[in-house]
């Protein structure tokens, strides 16, 4: 979404986890998406880090200078709901994969933490002001992701701000260009793909 907003294309290489290029574990041993190698050959593999990256580009929508607060705030929101949020959304969607995990703990626990930002808003439309800004574009696919584990159980559980939030978010232009097409996987012998394409 980043990269959408910023106009800034990258050649697109879509992988199937389970078949991971040689190439992206050459580069980035750790094996998570996304990976972005630049020209002079340094390599960004984590999403906010990425999205730092695209916006440090062009920032046509100021996501990184919000209307109340500053880069160091948001990012402190992010780690925080990284942290917290994370964990428990983590150990409720994929219980079986951690030991003794309650997932209906786990998951009154995510609730409880997305006061932190059911609190912002409360007071604005965006969670620093009235209009999108970095927090809101990297924190709405951790509460999506939550959300669509079960979507009847969020709608009767959530708050109200934060439900019409995400409704907001997964409407908006940046991420229907991001998310609503479904790339096929990449091949080696096959054309480079840019994201986003250059009109």
């Amino acid at each position: 979404m980043a990269l959408v907003s910023s106009g800034k294309s990258v050649a697109l290489r879509e992988i199937v986890l389970r078949a991971k290029p040689a190439h992206m574990l050459e580069i980035s041993p750790k094996g998570t998406v996304p990976v972005l190698q630049l020209v002079d050959g340094t390599v960004i593999d984590e999403s906010l880090d990425v999205m730092l990256w695209a916006l440090g580009q062009n920032d046509p929508d100021s996501w990184l200078t919000p209307q109340h607060g500053s880069l160091a705030d948001m990012k402190a929101l992010i780690a925080l709901m990284d942290g917290a949020f994370k964990h428990h959304l983590d150990r409720y969607k994929y219980a079986t994969r951690y030991e003794g995990a309650d997932p209906d703990s786990h998951y009154t626990s995510a609730i409880d933490e997305l006061k932190h930002l059911d609190e912002r808003l409360k007071e604005h439309r965006y969670l620093f002001g009235e209009r999108p800004s970095l927090a809101d574009q990297a924190l709405f696919p951790f509460v999506r992701q939550f959300a669509n584990a079960d979507n009847e159980r969020f709608e009767d559980a959530a708050p109200e701000k934060v439900k019409t939030w995400l409704g907001e978010r997964i409407t908006c232009t940046e991420f229907q260009q991001a998310f609503g097409t479904k790339w096929k996987p990449w091949a080696e012998t096959g054309e480079a793909l840019l994201f986003p394409t250059i009109a």
